[in-house]
């Protein structure tokens, strides 16, 4: 659901106003995956008693999705100088680039554990 809630927002990148050059983008999006390593390292499942499959509680996940959140907050300062329509439009890539990977890891490692269930 998260990923349905951001397509208006990929709308910002095609905006006539936003003037980045590519290799913004570039690093945006490497950015974006850089910062869902820790949480994908974070994510697990487990099958509790009542045989359904729950994510793990992890401390880990919670410093590591506040710290992709600082780490956002310390860019948009450092970054000021850029227009807020292009600032807007390269955050909603990173925001893109780190959710859709952790979404499309977490999907697989549930799966898995869903076929573990069935055997």
């Amino acid at each position: 659901m998260p990923l349905l809630f951001m397509l208006p927002g990929l709308s910002l990148m095609f905006n006539s106003n936003v003037h980045a050059p590519a290799y913004e983008w570039i690093v945006a999006a490497v950015l974006g995956i850089v910062l869902s390593i820790p949480l994908i390292w974070t994510t697990n499942y487990e099958i509790r008693d009542d045989n359904q499959i729950y994510a793990k509680k992890n401390m880990g996940f919670i410093v590591a999705f506040l710290a992709v959140i600082v780490i956002r907050f310390a860019l948009r300062n450092y970054l000021s100088m850029v227009d807020p329509e292009t600032l807007a439009a390269l955050f909603m890539l990173v925001a893109f680039s780190y959710i859709l990977p952790w979404r499309i890891v977490s999907f697989i490692k549930f799966r898995k554990l869903v076929q573990f269930q069935k055997a």
